[in-house]
C-alpha cells in the first residue's frame, strides 16, 4: 500500500509515514499532509482506483491494529508507526527480489522517493498526450508536489526517453504550423 500511496499520490516517504488516519478522507478521495517540508499543509486529491485500495487496507489495518483516529496509517506488525528506515530496508529487498535493478553503471539503485519523481514525469508525459497546455499546468503540478513554484517542480522532471519524444513531436508540430 505504501508503494501504491508514494507513486499514486506523488508523496514524499516522509509524509506518506507522517499520515494518520485522521489524514485520510477516503469519501472525499484527499490527503492531508500536515506541516510537510517548509511547514506547509496541503489536501492532496486521490484517483479512484488507489482510493478503493486504500479502503480495502484502511479497513484490513482496523481489525489488526488501534482504530483510533491519531493512530498512524502505516505501523509494523508489532504496532509501532512505521520507522522510514524500515520502509526504506524493506523496498530494497524487495527491488532485488523482483530483480529491478539499474545496470547502466549508475550510483544508485532505484529509491522509494523515485516514485514520487515517475509520478510526476508520467503526469507530465500524459498531459502531452492529452494535448493539455503544459505550461499552464506546471503550477498545478508544482502545487500538488507541494513546491512553492515551478522551480521546485523541475527537479523532479528528468528527460526520460518518453518525455523527450512527447515534448518533440508536440515541438515538430508546432513547427510545422499545426497545433501545440
Amino acid at each position: 500500500m505504501l508503494v501504491l500511496l508514494l507513486y499514486g499520490a506523488a508523496l514524499r516517504i516522509i509524509e506518506a509515514l507522517h499520515l494518520t488516519l485522521t489524514d485520510v478522507d477516503l469519501d472525499a478521495r484527499l490527503l492531508t499532509i500536515r506541516e510537510s517540508k517548509f511547514y506547509k499543509t496541503r489536501l492532496v486529491p486521490m484517483r479512484p482506483d488507489p482510493t478503493g485500495v486504500l479502503r480495502s487496507y484502511v479497513d484490513q489495518r482496523a481489525k489488526e491494529y488501534s482504530p483510533k483516529p491519531e493512530a498512524a496509517l502505516f505501523m509494523t506488525r508489532n504496532g509501532i508507526p512505521l520507522a522510514c528506515s524500515t520502509a526504506e530496508n524493506i523496498f530494497r529487498r524487495l527491488r532485488v527480489r523482483a530483480g529491478v535493478l539499474r545496470y547502466d553503471g549508475s550510483r544508485y539503485q532505484p529509491r522509494l522517493h523515485d516514485l514520487r519523481h515517475a509520478a510526476a514525469v508520467h503526469r507530465l508525459v500524459s498531459w502531452y498526450r492529452e494535448g493539455a497546455d503544459v505550461q499552464r499546468l506546471l503550477p498545478q503540478l508544482a502545487t500538488y508536489l507541494g513546491h512553492g513554484h515551478s522551480a521546485g517542480t523541475q527537479r523532479y522532471l528528468p528527460m526520460t526517453p518518453e518525455l523527450l519524444h512527447e515534448a518533440s513531436t508536440r515541438f515538430e508540430r508546432y513547427a510545422q504550423g499545426g497545433q501545440q
